[in-house]
Protein backbone atom coordinates (compact mmCIF):
# COMPACT_ATOMS: atom_id res chain seq x y z
CA UNK A 1 0.00 0.00 0.00
CA UNK A 2 1.09 3.24 -0.69
CA UNK A 3 3.30 2.72 -3.91
CA UNK A 4 1.08 4.31 -6.10
CA UNK A 5 -0.31 1.03 -7.68
CA UNK A 6 -3.76 2.21 -7.87
CA UNK A 7 -3.13 5.73 -9.24
CA UNK A 8 -0.37 4.80 -11.68
CA UNK A 9 -2.55 1.45 -12.90
CA UNK A 10 -5.60 4.08 -13.67
CA UNK A 11 -3.57 6.00 -15.48
CA UNK A 12 -1.67 3.09 -17.41
CA UNK A 13 -4.53 1.83 -18.31
CA UNK A 14 -6.49 4.71 -19.62
CA UNK A 15 -3.30 5.81 -22.39
CA UNK A 16 -3.69 2.05 -23.09
CA UNK A 17 -7.31 1.84 -23.54
CA UNK A 18 -7.82 -1.12 -21.47
CA UNK A 19 -10.08 -1.80 -18.28
CA UNK A 20 -8.13 -1.14 -14.60
CA UNK A 21 -9.03 -3.73 -12.59
CA UNK A 22 -8.08 -3.61 -8.46
CA UNK A 23 -7.73 -7.36 -7.44
CA UNK A 24 -9.24 -6.88 -4.08
CA UNK A 25 -12.20 -5.16 -5.23
CA UNK A 26 -13.33 -8.29 -7.36
CA UNK A 27 -12.29 -10.50 -4.35
CA UNK A 28 -14.65 -8.63 -2.16
CA UNK A 29 -17.28 -8.50 -4.74
CA UNK A 30 -17.31 -12.46 -5.21
CA UNK A 31 -17.08 -12.71 -1.37
CA UNK A 32 -19.89 -10.26 -0.86
CA UNK A 33 -18.01 -8.30 1.84
CA UNK A 34 -14.45 -6.86 2.63
CA UNK A 35 -11.09 -8.39 2.70
CA UNK A 36 -11.29 -7.87 6.44
CA UNK A 37 -14.01 -9.92 6.73
CA UNK A 38 -13.58 -12.29 4.57
CA UNK A 39 -9.89 -12.96 7.36
CA UNK A 40 -12.07 -12.30 10.30
CA UNK A 41 -14.98 -14.66 9.46
CA UNK A 42 -12.82 -17.39 7.40
CA UNK A 43 -8.60 -16.96 7.85
CA UNK A 44 -6.17 -16.37 5.34
CA UNK A 45 -6.19 -19.79 3.47
CA UNK A 46 -10.08 -18.72 2.47
CA UNK A 47 -9.00 -15.80 1.34
CA UNK A 48 -5.85 -16.94 -0.51
CA UNK A 49 -8.66 -19.05 -2.60
CA UNK A 50 -10.11 -16.05 -3.64
CA UNK A 51 -7.49 -14.17 -4.81
CA UNK A 52 -6.51 -17.11 -6.99
CA UNK A 53 -9.99 -17.61 -8.20
CA UNK A 54 -10.46 -14.22 -8.86
CA UNK A 55 -6.97 -13.70 -10.97
CA UNK A 56 -7.93 -16.82 -13.02
CA UNK A 57 -11.31 -14.93 -13.84
CA UNK A 58 -9.88 -11.58 -14.03
CA UNK A 59 -6.96 -12.81 -16.69
CA UNK A 60 -9.37 -15.62 -18.42
CA UNK A 61 -12.12 -12.53 -19.07
CA UNK A 62 -9.83 -9.86 -20.26
CA UNK A 63 -7.89 -9.73 -23.50
CA UNK A 64 -6.12 -6.48 -22.41
CA UNK A 65 -6.47 -5.04 -18.62
CA UNK A 66 -4.28 -3.50 -15.92
CA UNK A 67 -4.45 -5.15 -13.11
CA UNK A 68 -3.03 -3.93 -9.55
CA UNK A 69 -2.68 -6.80 -6.55
CA UNK A 70 -1.68 -6.73 -3.41
CA UNK A 71 1.82 -7.23 -2.29
CA UNK A 72 0.99 -10.15 -0.21
CA UNK A 73 0.07 -11.97 -3.69
CA UNK A 74 3.74 -13.06 -3.33
CA UNK A 75 3.20 -15.13 -0.05
CA UNK A 76 1.27 -18.18 -2.15
CA UNK A 77 3.78 -19.21 -4.26
CA UNK A 78 1.70 -21.15 -6.89
CA UNK A 79 -0.95 -18.28 -7.24
CA UNK A 80 2.23 -15.62 -7.52
CA UNK A 81 3.99 -18.01 -10.50
CA UNK A 82 0.09 -18.11 -12.08
CA UNK A 83 0.31 -14.31 -12.22
CA UNK A 84 4.07 -14.27 -13.45
CA UNK A 85 2.77 -16.95 -15.83
CA UNK A 86 -0.17 -15.46 -17.54
CA UNK A 87 0.75 -11.26 -17.67
CA UNK A 88 3.73 -8.99 -17.56
CA UNK A 89 4.36 -7.96 -13.89
CA UNK A 90 5.93 -4.54 -12.59
CA UNK A 91 7.11 -4.02 -8.83
CA UNK A 92 5.58 -0.37 -7.85
CA UNK A 93 7.69 0.32 -5.10
CA UNK A 94 8.60 3.02 -2.84
CA UNK A 95 10.84 3.43 0.37
CA UNK A 96 9.05 2.17 3.49
CA UNK A 97 8.54 6.01 4.54
CA UNK A 98 7.08 7.27 1.65
CA UNK A 99 4.88 3.83 1.75
CA UNK A 100 3.74 5.30 5.25
CA UNK A 101 3.31 8.40 4.66
CA UNK A 102 0.89 8.19 1.42
CA UNK A 103 -1.16 5.69 3.20
CA UNK A 104 -1.33 8.09 6.00
CA UNK A 105 -1.86 10.87 3.90
CA UNK A 106 -4.58 9.22 2.00
CA UNK A 107 -6.52 9.40 5.48
CA UNK A 108 -5.85 5.55 6.38
CA UNK A 109 -4.18 5.98 10.02
CA UNK A 110 -4.28 2.29 10.73
CA UNK A 111 -0.48 1.64 9.80
CA UNK A 112 0.20 3.89 13.17
CA UNK A 113 -2.58 3.40 15.15
CA UNK A 114 -2.26 1.35 18.25
CA UNK A 115 1.71 0.38 16.85
CA UNK A 116 4.72 2.07 17.80
CA UNK A 117 6.65 -0.34 16.03
CA UNK A 118 4.61 0.04 12.32
CA UNK A 119 7.46 1.28 10.70
CA UNK A 120 9.87 -1.45 11.59
CA UNK A 121 7.02 -4.09 10.69
CA UNK A 122 6.93 -2.43 7.16
CA UNK A 123 10.31 -2.46 6.04
CA UNK A 124 10.75 -6.14 7.50
CA UNK A 125 7.52 -7.21 5.18
CA UNK A 126 9.17 -5.26 2.59
CA UNK A 127 12.18 -6.81 3.09
CA UNK A 128 10.82 -10.45 3.37
CA UNK A 129 9.34 -10.41 0.19
CA UNK A 130 11.74 -8.18 -2.26
CA UNK A 131 13.49 -11.57 -3.24
CA UNK A 132 9.80 -12.45 -4.87
CA UNK A 133 8.78 -8.99 -6.08
CA UNK A 134 12.37 -8.96 -7.99
CA UNK A 135 10.71 -11.95 -9.97
CA UNK A 136 8.54 -9.28 -11.59
CA UNK A 137 9.34 -8.30 -15.49
CA UNK A 138 10.31 -4.57 -14.09
CA UNK A 139 10.57 -2.16 -11.12
CA UNK A 140 9.12 0.94 -11.28
CA UNK A 141 10.39 3.18 -7.62
CA UNK A 142 8.00 6.03 -6.93
CA UNK A 143 10.41 7.41 -4.48
CA UNK A 144 10.33 10.98 -4.25
CA UNK A 145 8.78 11.00 -8.10
CA UNK A 146 5.22 13.35 -8.77
CA UNK A 147 2.67 11.08 -10.09
CA UNK A 148 3.19 12.35 -13.31
CA UNK A 149 6.55 11.27 -13.40
CA UNK A 150 5.83 7.60 -12.04
CA UNK A 151 3.28 7.97 -14.78
CA UNK A 152 5.57 8.53 -17.62
CA UNK A 153 8.19 6.02 -16.10
CA UNK A 154 5.28 3.37 -15.88
CA UNK A 155 4.63 4.17 -19.45
CA UNK A 156 7.69 3.59 -20.83
CA UNK A 157 8.23 0.32 -18.84
CA UNK A 158 5.14 -1.12 -20.22
CA UNK A 159 6.14 0.29 -24.33
CA UNK A 160 9.52 -1.43 -23.66
CA UNK A 161 7.76 -5.24 -21.77
CA UNK A 162 4.80 -5.27 -24.31
CA UNK A 163 6.66 -4.04 -27.21
CA UNK A 164 4.47 -4.33 -30.12
CA UNK A 165 1.63 -5.61 -28.47
CA UNK A 166 0.73 -2.51 -26.45
CA UNK A 167 -0.48 -1.56 -30.07
CA UNK A 168 -2.55 -4.15 -29.88
CA UNK A 169 -3.76 -4.21 -26.33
Amino acid sequence: RGGGKSTLGRLLAEEMGVPFVELNRVIEQEYGGSIGEILALNGQPAFRRYERRCLEAVIRDHEGVVLSTAGGIVSEPSTFAYLLDHSHAVWVQATPEEHMSRVVAQGDLRPMAQNREAMDDLKAILAAREADYRRADAVLDTSGKSVEESGRDLLTIAQQVLGSDLATV
